[in-house]
């Protein structure tokens, strides 16, 4: 339903204050966050982790996520509002995760949003769990619009302009598979564990980059697509073949974990290199690059972004690592920009499994096929 039919909610609100209840249930953290547009905006941010659950697995499992949402969703929310200060009767609206994401874990959440909103005749609003980390940013400083997003977790690796709520223009994405599952599937072959970003990079810390030589997929080519299976793929034969020596040993794995981390972010660097170059060229006065989602928490790639934004004379803003991972945070925030420019939902939204953030490219590049 679009926001003129939105249960009268479709008119713009920019001038009144806002306290939203974000919720997030979009993979394997249940989070339920809340947030004002005044100082301080994170009132209450809770994330309930899942990784004993699945760590088992080396992966999520959908169905024990989904489960996990259903058991714990309901106590998350009264201890956030307990957190915050307030009660059902002091918010301005609901947000809540409505794709994309694991179909099962985003239905909990929405489910849950649209009762609270039908019980307490609340606004409701779904959110795109990539626009929550879109403008993750703009809740924690003073970011215009135009900027460039370095979008990339486990799931997603794209390249957008944003240009404000709602609009965005996809200059590339991954060809395959994303760079945190890169990180996952590497760390699963070396057997550091679940998940894999953060254990690639404890291990990176001992290790050597330049003893084993993992390839760079696109590096140095036009465009601002990325691929990561090659590496992946080379990866697995490198393992394969020191295991075959007996050779895999902790100094290895350290090394291995150190020349995957740095090829990932080497990858990542130059394909936002170029499109750096497009979003200058078609915003010559904007001068602010953004990285975020769970990858973008990695240390070394910051110090990369950072360097990379230098020489470019841009401004890298960078989200705090706790609102790069999954969170309701931006959920919540995002919320708040949408309904003040008008758009809110009705209580018929459809949870969506897949909702890309610039629809006209997925058109484009269904037509290139």
């Amino acid at each position: 339903m679009d926001a003129a039919k939105a249960g009268g909610y479709g008119r713009r609100h920019a001038d009144i204050r806002m306290l939203i209840l974000g919720i997030e249930t979009s993979c394997d953290e249940t989070a339920v966050a809340v947030v004002s547009d005044e100082e301080p905006r994170i009132r209450a941010n809770l994330v309930l982790s899942q990784l004993e659950e699945h760590r088992p697995y080396g992966g999520v499992v959908p169905e024990i996520a989904a489960r996990a949402h259903l058991d714990h969703l309901d106590g998350l929310i009264a201890a956030a509002l307990e957190r915050a200060g307030v009660g059902f009767g002091d918010l301005s609206a609901v947000a809540a995760t409505g794709g994309p994401g694991l179909i099962g874990g985003v239905m909990v959440g929405v489910m849950e949003a649209k009762a609270i909103c039908f019980a307490r005749d609340l606004p409701f609003i779904a959110v795109n769990h990539l626009e929550g980390h879109a403008l993750s940013a703009r809740l924690v400083g003073d970011l215009p619009y135009p900027f460039l997003l370095l979008l990339v977790s486990g799931g997603h690796c794209q390249l957008l302009i944003v240009e404000g709520v709602g609009r965005y223009s996809r200059l590339g994405t991954t060809v395959d598979d994303a760079a945190g599952e890169c990180f996952d599937k590497g760390a699963k072959l070396l057997g550091l564990g679940y998940p894999g970003g953060p254990a690639i990079a404890r291990a990176a810390e001992t290790g050597s980059a330049s003893r084993f030589p993992l390839p760079r997929p696109m590096q140095g080519r036009a465009g601002c697509d990325f691929s990561f299976s090659g590496l992946k793929t080379a990866l697995a034969g490198t393992v394969a073949k020191l295991e075959s020596e007996s050779a895999l040993d902790q100094r290895a794995r350290a090394d291995l974990a150190a020349a995957l981390q740095a090829a990932i972010n080497d990858c990542l660097l130059d394909r936002t290199a170029n499109a750096l170059a497009v979003f200058r060229a078609k915003h010559p006065g904007a001068r602010h690059l953004v990285a975020a989602g769970g990858v973008a928490a990695n240390a070394e790639l910051r110090r990369g972004l950072s360097g990379l934004a230098a020489k470019a004379g841009c401004d890298l803003v960078l989200p705090p690592p706790a609102l790069c991972t999954d969170n309701a945070a931006m959920i919540a925030w995002a919320g708040i920009e949408r309904f003040k420019a008008g758009l809110a939902d009705g209580l018929d939204f459809a949870p969506r499994p897949r909702w890309p953030l610039d629809p006209a490219s997925l058109e484009r590049s269904q037509t290139q096929r």
